[in-house]
């Protein structure tokens, strides 16, 4: 969802407290003013998308999550009418090629390999925030 100064909701799908609280360092450190809204599973993560209401423009999503694993909740988000055309930027540790193919093939809009170090993250977020936040066009609300 657009806010009034456009900027637009950012889901982070990520089962780790340390890897989320890691990311939103990385997003304060490149100021990104974006909201952020947190699913701690999958289960809740198709819940805030399906609130309607305040609906993220951008989806953060992590693969290897126990229960409703992201590769499904991709799944989910890319064959669903309404929520396909939110972004979905899989952020995972894997760099495993079935890995990459199968969320291609389910539709993820980018693949990116979380960095193992803090200033890895770091420059991985703030090309991510130029990337979608300051070049590419992002679909709004209906």
């Amino acid at each position: 969802m657009a806010l009034a100064n456009g900027a637009q909701t950012i889901l982070i799908v990520e089962d780790s407290e340390d890897d989320f609280e890691a990311t939103m360092r990385a997003f304060k450190r490149t100021n990104l003013k974006n909201p952020i809204r947190r699913a701690a599973s999958g289960m809740e993560a198709l819940s805030i998308l399906r609130e309607g209401e305040g609906r993220p423009g951008l989806v953060l999503l992590d693969l290897n999550m126990p229960g409703l694993d992201g590769r499904r909740i991709l799944a989910i988000i890319k064959s669903d009418p309404v929520l396909r055309k939110i972004p979905v930027v899989v952020l995972t540790t894997s760099s495993d090629e079935r890995d990459i193919e199968e969320c291609y093939i389910l539709g993820a809009n980018t693949y990116i390999q979380k960095p193992v170090d803090l200033d890895g993250l770091f420059a991985a977020v703030q090309r991510l925030k130029e990337y979608w936040f300051e070049i590419a066009l992002l679909p709004r609300e209906d």
